[in-house]
């Protein structure tokens, strides 16, 4: 597996990180173009959204750790986010 990017952290088994947007339609725009993302790679992570923050986790349930599959959608993320 790759190295993890250093916006990410390990907390509870699961990659982990915690975003901070302008407002609400910048985080929500953000999470819509990881979704379509997700969808198409059939992995999708555990998230929530308060207004401009977006709290995500990724694992692959099937095998209850990271893989991957993890990885990838966090590199995906992180280019996303800048």
């Amino acid at each position: 597996m790759q190295d993890l990017h250093s916006d990410w952290d390990l907390v509870s088994g699961k990659l982990h990180r915690e975003l901070e947007f302008a407002n609400f339609v910048d985080a929500f725009a953000f999470m819509t173009a990881i979704a379509i993302h997700a969808e198409k790679a059939d992995h999708h992570p555990e998230w929530s959204n308060v207004y401009n923050r977006v709290t995500i986790d990724l694992v692959t349930h099937d095998v209850d750790g990271i893989t991957q599959l993890d990885l990838d959608l966090a590199a995906k993320i992180d280019s996303l986010a800048t």
